[in-house]
């Protein structure tokens, strides 16, 4: 014989004060570990979006990134010539040579400096991005000292407005344009002529070269005969791969330092739930003795304590996972640890770190309740309704 579930709800809300505070308990523990996986989620999110599945990164071989990297000139016209690559509507290759460096500017408000990368960019490099869109201005005139900045950079830094001027390279730029690449690591970049870059900085070698696929899956045959190219020094990556490595390590990071902080904070959620359970057993010594003798079994009184302690992880759960989810209006940024730039992300809420939380928060319940379950289903009958 089983114990109604109504009979479980109607006891947490009998003890309505100390049911809503362990719910509160749960409720933030499941909100730090849901925040901290959406913000490893959404930094990955980031980096994978920056990249095209139909694109190719080439960079120096053994190189983290396009900072670390150097593609010499020779090596680049080798590249550039390959069958595999797309062409453009005005019969031009789809291939950009370009050249990452690092400057520090100062950040709106707090005159904070912070790494922010500089993008040296070919005429062919927007149309192979087609997340890249100009919302104000225009593109930088090839040959001069124009530059635009995305968005993240106009808002965030000194300098990076429209009409502003930077300097760097012993040289002042103009912006001239302010471009959206929406939920990508390109919104976090400022993007000028590559070769203009390359004499301000002294930099006789690029730091990639990206090109456009014809047919995906042309890739394989592409890397393979670059790879084994006894002229070349290079790696050959997708670009979708090459930035989801470059979020690798915070995101493992991250993940790793919320797992801490999670535990840490969840012995006390599952001590409040056990000591609200205990309580629940210790006031209901008579009533667990008169289901006991109208013939309801222990394992049936196991189930129903053990059905409270998990509807509460349940509650705490989806209270901590409402508020979580307001997170996803907030923008953050952080270091980027392969490059020590700046990259401006989003939270992200995902249906795997929904169920994650959930799980984790039910775990939590079914910790919390499971000893004064036991306690509650091993009163002896007759000792429980003497204490009536």
């Amino acid at each position: 014989m089983a114990i109604p579930l109504y009979y479980s709800f109607r006891n947490l809300w009998t003890r309505r004060l100390t049911t809503t505070l362990t719910i509160a308990g749960m409720a933030l523990v499941v909100f730090v570990f849901a925040a901290i996986l959406m913000l490893a989620e959404g930094l990955q999110k980031t980096h994978v979006e920056t990249g095209s599945y139909d694109n190719a990164v080439i960079i120096r071989k053994a190189s983290k990134s396009e900072v670390q990297s150097g593609v010499e000139r020779g090596q680049a016209s080798i590249v550039e010539v390959q069958p595999e690559i797309a062409m453009g509507p005005d019969s031009r290759r789809l291939v950009a040579k370009e050249i990452v460096v690092l400057i520090n500017l100062p950040k709106r408000g707090t005159d904070k400096p912070s790494h922010v990368v500089i993008r040296g960019i070919s005429e062919t490099s927007l149309k192979m991005r087609p997340q890249v869109k100009i919302v104000e201005g225009r593109m930088p005139k090839s040959g001069s000292s124009e530059i635009m900045a995305g968005q993240s950079i106009a808002k965030r830094f000194k300098g990076g407005g429209i009409g502003e001027i930077l300097r760097f390279g012993m040289r002042d730029w103009t912006v001239v344009g302010i471009f959206d690449a929406g939920n990508t690591g390109f919104s976090s970049e400022i993007w000028g002529d590559a070769d203009q870059l390359m004499q301000a900085f002294r930099r006789p070698v690029y730091s990639s070269v990206i090109l456009k696929l014809r047919d995906s899956s042309e890739f394989e045959k592409l890397k393979r005969r670059l790879e084994s190219d006894p002229r070349l020094t290079v790696d050959v990556l997708r670009e979708t791969k090459y930035y989801e490595e470059q979020s690798e390590m915070m995101a493992k990071f991250l993940r790793i330092l919320g797992l801490s902080l999670t535990i840490i904070f969840s012995v006390g959620a599952v001590i409040g739930a056990m000591i609200t359970m205990y309580a629940a057993v210790s006031n209901r010594v008579s009533e667990i003795g008169t289901l006991r003798s109208l013939g309801f079994q222990r394992r049936s009184i196991l189930m129903a304590f053990l059905a409270e302690s998990l509807l509460l992880g349940l509650i705490g759960g989806c209270v901590g996972l409402f508020f979580a989810s307001f997170l996803q209006l907030f923008t953050v940024s952080t270091m980027n640890f392969q490059t020590f730039s700046e990259l401006a992300f989003s939270f992200s809420l995902t249906l795997e770190i929904i169920l994650q939380s959930m799980a984790f928060s039910l775990i939590m319940g079914l910790v919390g309740g499971v000893l004064p379950a036991f306690r509650a289903a091993r009163m002896n009958i007759v000792e429980a309704l003497r204490a009536s």
